[in-house]
């Protein structure tokens, strides 16, 4: 695809990096206006968002080299080299909600109340940074006859980037309109996790990832766990008469 975007002088521009910046900037300053109408200090939104997405990407590269503890064994120097691409989601979603989770019981801040606040907007960076991914030639689909012709492994193969990115923007599109709407704290948040989950789950039949179980991937053994997870939650917080 197009890895490189440009060259200027002696820099060059990544179009995975760049897609993770604009992702960070979009969420960053719509999280920001969505919590000046909340009446919540925009700053504490700031704070988190370079909280999240700094541990984000930590998480998201430790959980990936681990998965390919092999081949960074024998190429140690890579492990730091992102601009290649070499993120799994799971390992970032984990690690910065810890980091956020922390950062706000420090501050006395209502969690689910803040996590609702900006999962629309952490589902609309998700769906740039598959873009991210498509530009790349990372996270690649299944060969195909049908599909998009990557140069490397010059194949044609489906485009899960693409779909990915664009069923993530139907998650932000809800998230967004159940946002508006009454709702109990955490149920945003959580429905984000049950939607990405399954979306996830079916993604991963059309990736080229291997099966360790039942036919199953490690994404979708841990999305089902998540999917569950989020279910049970939901239900728990629908039976809660405070309502926002």
């Amino acid at each position: 695809m197009h890895p490189i975007i440009c060259k200027i002088g002696p820099f060059t521009v990544y179009s995975y990096g760049l897609m993770l910046v604009a992702a960070f900037l979009a969420a960053s300053e719509l999280s920001r206006q969505e919590a000046k109408r909340q009446l919540i200090d925009p700053d504490i939104i700031s704070n988190l968002g370079f909280i999240a997405f700094t541990f984000g990407i930590i998480g998201a590269r430790i959980l990936f080299v681990i998965r390919n503890i092999g081949y960074y064994i024998h190429s140690p120097g890579e492990i730091i080299m992102l601009q290649y691409g070499g993120l799994s989601w799971f390992g970032g979603l984990l690690l910065a909600i810890i980091s956020v989770t922390i950062y706000l019981k420090k501050k006395r801040l209502p969690v689910y109340k803040i996590l609702d606040l900006v999962v629309p907007f952490v589902a609309l960076a998700q769906a740039i940074g598959r873009v991210g991914c498509l530009l790349n030639g990372c996270c690649l689909g299944k060969v195909s006859k049908f599909g998009l012709y990557f140069s490397a492994p010059e194949t044609v193969r489906i485009p899960t980037q693409l779909y990915s990115s664009l069923i993530l923007i139907l998650i932000f599109v809800i998230l967004r309109i159940l946002q508006q709407r009454s709702h109990r704290e955490g149920q945003i948040f959580f429905a984000y996790l049950l939607l990405y989950s399954l979306k996830r789950f079916f993604i991963e039949f059309w990736r080229e990832n291997e099966a360790i179980y039942w036919g199953l991937s490690l994404f979708q053994i841990i999305s089902i766990a998540i999917f569950c997870f989020a279910l049970i939650k939901i239900i728990a917080i629908s039976r809660n008469k405070v309502q926002r």
